[in-house]
């Protein structure tokens, strides 16, 4: 866990969360699903003219509306609680009533009519559907998703967003005071007209419309809650890109690097790629970008600089021998360099560490690593002034203005696997994963052999996994890309998926026993765009390499 006294920002407490709920209403089309949508307000307090789905906050009268609605074997309580709250919403703003007869009859327009939409409080929503016979049809309504939101936003909920078919016979009509203008729109259109401007949504009804414009039915999307538990739940987070609020889920880029700097959720993060100036991720660390992006290399290098002036600096991934991104580098630590560690012997990792060390004047601060063993390819020949023990500390020390001791100790651990001196660094006091090429954000690292090896790289992934478990670490800082959260699951997510890219080399090595690894990479990669297949067949290489070595082990 990071420590406190390392967060860039004051703490805050994010405003409380209140429980609410929202329900889709949806029907099928010839063109594909359709869902009601109404505007708010104008002067709402909350997403002002935003085109929404009815709902709102949870009311203790909700629960004990209980006692007239329907309830499926598999629903909750809770489910049953948030499913009446929607279907009361719905009735109260759009004149939608979810409910049945005792023989069955749908509740109709006759009801809905014979009832007052403005007597909703406390109990007497309830008590108006007692009296028409009407059992609400909370049985009838699935949760699609479950969002919180967004932890810099003075007034949150915790809601699920339910999905319901629409009654037969029953024509939305707005309250005229919360609600305006009930259209049915598909979610593709809805997300077309939003990018063109005419259709403003706030960010979970965006994604949540891309989630379900995946289905062709709604029977489709109903089967797919049958689960009782979300699709998925999010709580975003927000950061700046060319200057304006960007908000991401916890499965994009963005999401880790957001949660580590600002995990109250200030919304402040500058998330634009550059070159020339550091980006602080805490008091004791700080990022460079080398200005060489690419295919391989993403937005760039990522150099780290670690530490702080009470304890001088170490520097991870000098990068390339780019002057200008070396100089930034010494600049930064205003030439106080105790040492320069290379997570291995890439070109774009380790020719500036040379150059960056004669910059340092006052002290020779040591090249620090693993040499780069003969299989290496000539561009990537590296020898280290010290080669690195497994498990080995490197400590910065000092104490602060105010006296107090400070360190910061990076554990080093060997990962061979993309390259045969590859190596990672644990910040101990902070609970951080340098991972260098191991992990990177956004891709998956090439296992070029015969300096790569698959089988290698996935038991380091393993002992990554187990330093993670071990050390309570929370984020991986890659070599490429932003910083990563939920650092276990991310290790896990990986694994799976390099095992899965074998399955299917494997399934392409039996399809055509005789074949070549240029027959076997259109098949095992047809999901990976062409241009990128010359990349692949390296790590199709490294699979197949380990694919016999399992054969003949057993």
């Amino acid at each position: 866990m990071v420590r406190s006294t390392q967060q860039l920002h004051t703490p805050r407490e994010p405003a409380r969360p209140r429980a609410a709920a929202t329900v889709l209403l949806l029907r099928d089309s010839a063109a594909g699903i359709e869902v009601l949508m109404t505007r708010r307000s104008a002067t709402a307090s909350f997403a002002p003219g935003a085109y929404v789905f009815p709902g709102g906050q949870i009311d203790a009268a909700d629960e004990a509306a209980q006692r007239i609605a329907a309830q499926r074997s598999t629903q909750s309580g809770l489910q049953r609680t948030q499913a009446i709250a929607a279907i009361r919403e719905a009735f109260e703003e759009l004149g939608v009533l979810l409910a049945h007869h005792a023989d069955g009859r749908p509740a109709n327009a006759e009801d809905i009519a014979a009832m007052d939409r403005g007597n909703t409080a406390g109990t007497a929503f309830a008590d108006q559907c007692a009296a028409r016979g009407l059992t609400l049809d909370a049985d009838r309504v699935f949760t699609f998703a479950h969002w919180i939101t967004d932890r810099d936003l003075p007034r949150r909920f915790d809601v699920p967003f339910l999905v319901a078919r629409m009654p037969e016979g029953q024509e939305p009509a707005a309250d005229e005071s919360e609600q305006f203008e009930p259209c049915w729109v598909r979610p593709a259109d809805a997300l077309a007209r939003h990018a063109a401007g005419s259709f403003f949504m706030i960010f979970p009804t965006v994604r949540t419309l891309q989630r379900m414009a995946a289905y062709a039915t709604v029977d489709a999307l109903l089967t797919a809650c049958a689960g009782e538990t979300p699709l998925w739940t999010s709580c975003p987070r927000a950061g700046l890109l060319k200057g304006e609020d960007a908000r991401y889920m916890e499965h994009e880029s963005p999401f880790g690097e957001l949660a580590l700097v600002c995990p109250d959720g200030q919304a402040v993060h500058v998330l634009d790629w550059q070159s020339e100036r550091p980006v602080p991720l805490l008091k004791n660390v700080m990022r460079f970008t080398a200005p060489n992006p690419g295919a391989m290399t993403g937005p760039g290098t990522n150099s780290y600089i670690v530490g702080d002036a009470a304890t001088g600096y170490i520097v991870i991934d000098p990068g390339p021998d780019d002057a200008g991104h070396i100089g930034r580098l010494w600049g930064a630590t205003q030439g106080d360099i105790r040492m320069i560690v290379c997570t291995h012997s890439h070109a774009d990792h380790s020719p500036g560490a040379a150059p960056l060390q004669a910059l340092c004047k006052s002290g020779r601060p040591p090249i620090l690593g693993l040499a780069s063993k003969p299989t290496a390819r000539a561009s990537a020949r590296f020898t280290p002034e010290r080669e690195l023990a497994d498990g080995e500390r490197l400590v910065l020390s000092g104490t602060t203005a105010e006296g107090e001791p400070i360190a910061h100790t990076l554990r080093v651990i060997h990962t061979p696997g993309h390259a045969a001196n590859h190596l990672c660094l644990v910040l101990e006091e902070d609970g951080l994963l340098f991972s260098g090429d191991h992990i990177l954000n956004g891709s998956t690292t090439v296992v070029d052999p015969p300096d790569g090896d698959m089988t290698a790289y996935l038991d380091s992934l393993d002992t990554l996994d187990a330093a993670c478990a071990a050390g309570g670490i929370g984020f991986i800082l890659p070599a490429h890309g932003y910083v990563i959260g939920f650092a276990r699951t991310a290790i896990g997510m990986l694994k799976a998926h390099r095992l899965k890219r074998e399955a299917r080399i494997a399934a392409a090595m039996q399809k055509l026993p005789e074949g070549t690894p240029e027959q076997w990479l259109p098949l095992a990669y047809d999901d990976v765009p062409e241009r990128m297949w010359p990349v692949a067949a390296r790590s199709l290489a490294a699979h197949v390499a380990r694919i016999r070595q399992l054969a003949v082990a057993r």
